[in-house]
């Protein structure tokens, strides 16, 4: 279970409030100079001495299905070219970090991060719209290792010698 502060569950929960819950987005990649850092208010923000820019971005959540991984769509306002010339001159996909906090306590993160894949990315005059990937844990291998005499050499030493004494008793 996440643990919130008390002041985000307040917010969030409240018919009204003061308090203003933020999204904080950082889009990153080796072959970027400077990740991108955006929130989705109308004054950029400074948290844990990081800024983020103000700018328009919506995050439309998955529906919760057993059938299929969780999807997460991200469009972002096209208003700075800025962050379609960074897309198109990556070699592959960016990672893409969410966080929630609250206005007042920027440097408290009270929910995420939430580490995904920005792929199938369009884009037009006015909107840059993705697709976020969680890490597909469903389909890794099980166990993780290969049991190989390369990884695992004394298991193999240990598999000879039951062999060699099971022969010798036969």
């Amino acid at each position: 279970m996440r643990s919130t502060s008390l002041n985000f569950r307040r917010a969030a929960y409240a018919q009204r409030t003061d308090e203003v819950i933020l999204l904080l987005l950082t889009i990153t990649h080796p072959d970027m100079e400077m990740p991108i850092r955006v929130v989705n208010d109308l004054q950029s923000i400074m948290s844990r001495g990081n800024k983020f820019i103000a700018f328009p971005f919506e995050i439309n959540l998955p529906e919760e299905t057993s059938e299929q991984l969780s999807k997460v769509t991200l469009r972002i306002d096209n208003v700075d070219r800025l962050i379609v010339y960074s897309l198109r001159t990556l070699s592959s996909a960016p990672e893409v970090t969410l966080e929630a906090i609250l206005a007042t306590s920027p440097d408290i993160v009270e929910a995420g991060p939430f580490n995904m894949t920005l792929r199938d990315v369009k884009y037009d005059a006015l909107v840059v719209e993705g697709t976020l990937y969680f890490e597909d844990l469903l389909n890794e291998p099980y166990p993780g290792d290969s049991f190989v005499p390369a990884h695992f050499p004394g298991l193999f030493v240990l598999v000879l010698c039951a062999k060699l004494i099971f022969t010798s008793l036969i």
